[in-house]
């Protein structure tokens, strides 16, 4: 039985859903399964040490969402319209590749990670006042920590300056990047087996799972089984465990001696509420919100745990002015200046150092750029022409021609706007890149820069290139660097700018020469990065540096229900080419069995996508509809097998996570001695067994924030009615966006839909940006 497929309609939204503690939401969602629980990497519930890092590409605040509002059709086949015969399978989304990269995602996640490890070191050499563990403060830390006291006792904050450390110099010169490497089979650093194997026996003594013994060496470096025994809490800095599992392993360590108001464990959960909160996007978090989070965890004097953490130099502690002062009254008291600067309204934040420091790097580096006057190149009059272009590409070239910052914003057709800029740069002898987030967008990209009518009238120069931001960070793609260490270009533009988080913009900001150019481009309404921060909308926000609002929208059925989304409203559109498809169903289990018919039946033949082409895109992992159940039911009938190596068989589509927070989806080559071998976007990749387990999902279903970045000729968006607290408009967004030709929504939860478009924006996310900007940046500027 078939049905023609109805188009979505509005419908009235009823009831805003109170926005939750961000604090406290860190750390009761891990675990949770949804894109915001699994960032800590312990889904469901799972132990410690069975979490998957494959989920860390889901920590994000805003939390899922889900997909679209429409009256129902009726229950059978409403997508399978009779239509065209199904077209040859193209290969995945994902492997549109144009050419391989220069080096593996892994390779290039891992040097990345290297990189910024040197780069905190270094930040961490230069800080003054060091802090002798166990005793008090000195210098600015001391005065910050007394800021932080006197506010909590309700006195007016003594007047202080946070003293930035300089910026950290830049990396030593390297040469052109090496070609083509072999992909990486472990991870750089791994900790001598020695040590693993003393962690081992501490953890059995502990009644741990011993599987954590590498992830404890790794994090705790020389000595870590002696540490382990001091401090048995110390556990919780391996990801996915959680307090109630390191109590435990400090009940069976500690004996009688273990005690919830033991100092210990307070510094430890708090760290971890700091990790967690890390993971829900959040740089810091106020005082008051995190003894709250302290008092939860069943720490009797979070006051005191917060303070002790702060005296040992665990965490930091900052105080930001809410708002600049009014206008004072003419005084010629000397007291004046100080009385005016204790009345201003402060917000006390406690962070880690490790985020806290990257954040005041990017704020350096972004300032630096904002206050600089872009190199002489080019001549003036070819600016000009090219800037006399009709539209928002020629506001963008102008805006660039004049400025070292520029922000650009737009959805997927406005892509075409930084590559005519691209071009016209490259045109002026210019050494011009782009950057993407994710393999298949520097495919995408790449491909768009190869169709530009622009690309015939380049110039002589060497044209525009792409990279992915891992690659060009590691120097495994990208243009190498100069003699000073800096990337050697004159431009370069950044596609997907809402992923970027704090840790990787300051790595940008700061490998950037003199003179250079940057340009931030993305759609502002996608979810946010899955690692802290939220930059491209804090930039965006502080109005510091010019901003091009692209005016081309994403034209057919698809870009105008996503365009209108993207304002608030779930508007009715036309689809007569079935381009927008509602299946209706009733519970977890019909959604389950309508997609597999979808992706497997009805979208072939009626649309012409294979399945190889169709991705499908649920809030979360865990659940009767989530990514585990649906992967099951799709593996079973596209790729059938008894999963022979860890569950997978050759031809399975997979999700590979290289890092927390970062995907690719890919396909199971063979297995062997070595481990997995996966080919991503037409990359080799070989995963060692002992990471599988922990990195590697299957991925005919992701959630949205495993799909940012990417996007599918044909997208099925599942919505179970589980999922309705977990809708917000960037996660509906971000889902119906991931589509080019055809997007059918598996729907079943009412009004929910409507009303998450209507009324449930991004989460707020804590960070300083801004007040660290404000400062820097010139009024108006």
């Amino acid at each position: 039985m078939s049905t023609d497929p109805e188009t979505t309609e509005t419908s009235p939204a009823e009831g805003a859903e109170a926005t939750r503690d961000a604090v406290t939401d860190a750390a009761d969602d891990t675990g949770t399964g949804t894109d915001a629980g699994e960032g800590a990497g312990g889904a469901d519930g799972a132990p410690a040490g069975e979490s998957s890092a494959a989920d860390g590409a889901d920590a994000d605040a805003e939390g899922p969402a889900v997909a679209a509002g429409a009256e129902s059709a009726d229950a059978g086949e409403a997508a399978t319209v009779e239509g065209a015969e199904g077209t040859e399978a193209a290969g995945e989304g994902t492997a549109e590749a144009a050419a391989a990269p220069e080096l593996s995602e892994a390779a290039a996640e891992l040097l990345a990670q290297r990189l910024e490890r040197e780069r905190i070191e270094r930040r961490k050499a230069e800080k003054a006042g060091p802090i002798a563990a166990g005793t008090k403060l000195s210098g600015t830390a001391a005065d910050l920590l007394a800021a932080v006291r006197a506010v909590e006792s309700g006195e007016k904050p003594v007047a202080t300056a946070f003293t930035r450390p300089e910026r950290a110099p830049r990396p030593s010169a390297t040469p052109e990047a090496v070609r083509r490497p072999q992909p990486v089979a472990a991870e750089l650093g791994a900790p001598a087996g020695e040590t693993v194997a003393s962690v081992r026996q501490v953890l059995v003594e502990g009644g741990a799972p011993e599987t954590l013994a590498a992830q404890v060496a790794a994090a705790l470096g020389e000595g870590a089984d002696d540490q382990l025994r001091e401090d048995p809490w110390q556990l919780l800095r391996v990801p996915g465990v959680r307090p109630e599992q390191a109590d435990g392993f400090a009940r069976a360590l500690l004996g009688a001696e273990c005690a919830p108001d033991d100092e210990r464990r307070g510094r430890s959960v708090t760290g971890w509420l700091l990790e967690q909160a890390a993971l829900a996007g959040h740089t810091a978090l106020e005082a008051s919100a995190l003894t709250a989070a302290l008092a939860k965890q069943g720490v009797p004097d979070p006051d005191a745990a917060t303070q002790s953490a702060i005296a040992e130099g665990e965490v930091l502690v900052f105080q930001d002015a809410l708002d600049e002062p009014a206008v004072p009254v003419q005084r010629t008291d000397d007291e004046t200046e100080a009385e005016e600067e204790a009345a201003r309204p402060v917000r006390v934040l406690i962070g880690l150092e490790r985020y806290a420091l990257a954040e005041e790097s990017l704020a350096d580096g972004l300032a630096k750029l904002i206050n600089s006057v872009p190199k002489e190149d080019g001549s003036a009059a070819e600016w000009e022409q090219a800037g006399a272009a009709k539209g928002s590409t020629g506001e963008l070239i102008r805006a660039v021609a004049g400025h070292a910052l520029v922000l650009h914003t737009g959805g997927e057709a406005s892509l075409e706007e930084p590559a005519a800029l691209l071009h016209a740069a490259a045109g002026f002898g210019l050494r011009v890149w782009a950057a993407a987030y994710s393999p298949v967008g520097r495919d995408r990209f790449t491909a768009l820069l190869t169709r530009s009518a622009e690309a015939e009238d380049a110039g002589t120069g060497e044209g525009p290139q792409v990279a992915t931001v891992a690659g060009l960070l590691a120097g495994a793609e990208g243009p190498g660097r100069d003699t000073d260490g800096a990337l050697d270009l004159d431009l370069l533009v950044v596609l997907d700018a809402p992923q970027l988080d704090v840790e990787t913009a300051a790595l940008l900001t700061e490998s950037l020469p003199d003179g250079a150019r940057l340009v931030l481009a993305g759609d502002p309404a996608v979810l946010w990065s899955a690692g802290p921060g939220r930059v491209f909308a804090d930039l965006l926000a502080a109005r510091a540096c010019p901003h091009v609002v692209s005016r081309r929208p994403d034209l057919g059925p698809v870009g105008e229900l996503v365009s209108g989304i993207g304002i608030g409203e779930l508007n009715q559109v036309e689809a007569p080419g079935k381009e927008v498809v509602i299946v209706p169903v009733r519970d977890a289990g019909e959604a389950v069995h309508r997609t597999v018919q979808l992706v497997a039946d009805s979208v072939p033949r009626v649309i012409g996508v294979p399945a190889e082409q169709t991705a499908v895109i649920t809030p979360g992992h865990g659940g009767a509809a989530g990514t585990r159940a649906l992967n099951v039911a799709l593996k079973e009938r596209l790729n059938p097998g008894p999963g022979r190596f860890g569950g997978f068989d050759p031809g399975d589509r997979v999700a590979y996570s290289p890092a927390p927070g970062r995907t690719v989806v890919g396909q199971v080559v063979k297995a062997d001695a070595e481990g997995l071998h996966l080919s991503c976007a037409g990359e080799p990749v070989v995963v060692p067994k002992e990471r599988v387990e922990q990195s590697v999902r299957h991925g005919w279903a992701l959630t949205a924030h495993q799909a940012v970045g990417a996007r599918w000729p044909a997208v099925v968006v599942v919505l179970p009615g589980d999922a309705a607290q977990a809708l917000s408009r960037p996660w509906v967004y971000t889902a119906f966006s991931r589509a080019d030709r055809h997007l059918s929504v598996v729907h079943g939860v009412d009004q929910a839909l409507p009303r998450a478009v209507a009324e449930i924006p991004a989460k707020p996310r804590t960070t300083r940006l801004p007040v660290l900007l404000r400062p820097q940046v010139p009024v108006g500027g």
